[in-house]
């Protein structure tokens, strides 16, 4: 009993100084999202609270940490725009019905056959677009709608900073936290002791405010006033068929997030594993509930996950406790909230959009799969022109065509036998994809006089469309061999399918 006694007193303060480095690492984050979301900061806030309270005592995962994240900054972005802020808890609460739909459907382990490459292609797309619109906040300047639009405008924006002594200011600041974000890591010590981002942020507000530069701070509403719960009207909106697709994309790009950060997660510690259905439970129910709140969708964390693992959590005791402190802050201290500089948060955004691109592992990849990185640049390509649901439909067909083109490996055989005739097998997978080289290479079998043997028993799979060439290849040069022996031309050999 004192055995048992003692390791529950040694999980306890585990859990309670994990959540205290991930309560650090989570308000800064959650603001920093919420305000590159294009909704009140206190939102972001309340996704990371429910993703702490409820999400965190569900079954699925025991480490993974849930909340706000920047994965899905653009897509909520665009989401408001176009269909306003009401309407986001409609969107968010039918995208984790869905949620929870199909982790009873058992579908949460279909996930991870994803192909990977589209997964980095999409957040190498959401980091694009993350960091061109977040140049425009560290100047303290509105950003474009649209992907192209947002970099196509760095120029102006790069000149009428020049032009502007305030701007410039505020840049200043954004570059100064990233810069901070991207050194921290190397003080192993302090980093530690102190998350980088807390300390990025803290910084900046303290520099802004000694020196009262004129930047831009957080406007800070109070929670409950910003909670805006969906009213009847609002879901007539699931009738129209972009809101549809809107709530397909949260659900199903929140759920891959969240399951290929579960499987980053259960690398780093030797704990229980995560149950993915379960997982896509827990997730789902903390989206209804972030729904019914009118609050930004929730994913699982890989920053606050990792940091919690690194910190020394060991149950899930310390993911709830962080939701614990988020909520004591958000009630006690909101007018902390106004001292954060929006460029600081915007310099936050700007180094998680640099570690979503895939740098150091193109190489590698272009070495020994390049069809990998056709997907991958097709993904982040299509994300960037059009936008992150298109884009990632774009990713997933041109993975599967690159699968299907893999896959049809087909090549002929020949063996000329003692009699003179040509016996031409084929062998493989044979679809439409490779159809217009196989009957190329068929052409090209010489004739010989003595007659040609066509031989597709050695095909492992042979679609309709092929099928329907090669016999017909087939009866035409069958055809030829009975026109010759009528004296119409020169005798060049029989074709027989067997």
């Amino acid at each position: 009993m004192s055995t048992l006694k003692a390791n529950l007193r040694d999980n306890l303060r585990a859990d309670f100084t994990a959540s205290l480095v991930v309560f650090l690492i989570a308000v800064p984050l959650s603001v920093g999202i919420a305000v590159a979301s294009g909704v009140p900061v206190e939102l972001g806030l309340v996704t990371g609270i429910v993703g702490g309270l409820l999400t965190g005592l569900l079954p699925g995962s025991s480490l993974q940490v849930s909340g706000p994240a920047a994965g899905l900054t653009v897509l909520v972005y665009e989401a408001v725009r176009e269909y306003g802020l009401r309407a986001l808890g409609v969107l968010v609460l039918t995208a984790g019905l869905l949620q929870v739909a199909m982790g009873l459907l058992k579908l949460g382990r279909w996930f991870r056959a994803i192909s990977v490459a589209v997964v980095q292609g999409m957040l190498a797309g959401i980091g694009v677009v993350l960091i061109a619109g977040q140049l425009y906040a560290l100047a303290d300047a509105d950003p474009p709608a649209g992907g192209l639009e947002k970099l196509g405008g760095l120029v102006t924006l790069l000149t009428d900073t020049l032009a502007s002594g305030d701007a410039m200011a505020a840049v200043a600041v954004g570059a100064g936290t990233a810069a901070v974000l991207a050194l921290w890591p190397r003080w192993r010590q302090a980093q530690r002791v102190v998350p980088g981002p807390l300390v990025a942020v803290a910084l900046a507000t303290a520099v802004v405010a000694l020196l009262r530069l004129p930047v831009d701070r957080v406007q800070v509403r109070g929670i409950f006033d910003a909670i805006q719960p969906p009213g009847g009207g609002d879901f007539a909106r699931l009738t129209e068929f972009g809101v549809l697709g809107t709530v397909l994309a949260f659900a199903l790009i929140a759920s891959a997030e969240t399951l290929f950060s579960a499987a980053a997660v259960d690398r780093l510690h030797d704990g229980p594993h995560t149950d993915y259905d379960k997982e896509l439970i827990a997730q789902g129910a903390g989206n209804t509930v972030c729904g019914v709140l009118g609050s930004l969708p929730m994913t699982a964390v890989i920053v606050r996950s990792s940091a919690n693992v690194n910190a020394g959590a060991r149950t899930k005791a310390s993911r709830v406790l962080h939701g614990v402190w988020m909520l004591v802050f958000v009630t006690l201290l909101p007018w902390a909230l106004e001292l954060i500089p929006v460029a600081a948060l915007a310099g936050v955004l700007v180094h998680a959009g640099w570690k979503l691109l895939p740098g150091r592992e193109l190489g590698p990849l272009w070495r020994d799969h390049r069809g990998e990185v056709a997907v991958l640049l097709t993904t982040t390509t299509a994300i960037v022109v059009t936008n992150l649901f298109e884009g990632v439909i774009v990713g997933l067909l041109t993975a599967v065509v690159k699968a299907a083109w893999e896959t049809s490996h087909v090549h002929i055989e020949t063996v000329t036998r003692p009699d003179g005739v040509i016996h031409a097998r084929v062998l493989g997978n044979a679809n439409f994809l490779r159809l217009p080289r196989l009957l190329d290479e068929l052409d090209a079998l010489p004739r010989t006089g003595y007659g040609i043997e066509l031989d597709l028993s050695g095909l492992r799979h042979m679609d309709r469309a092929c099928r329907t060439a090669l016999l017909g290849w087939a009866e035409r040069n069958a055809a030829v061999r009975r026109g010759d022996e009528n004296g119409d031309g020169e005798a060049t050999g029989q074709v027989v399918a067997v």
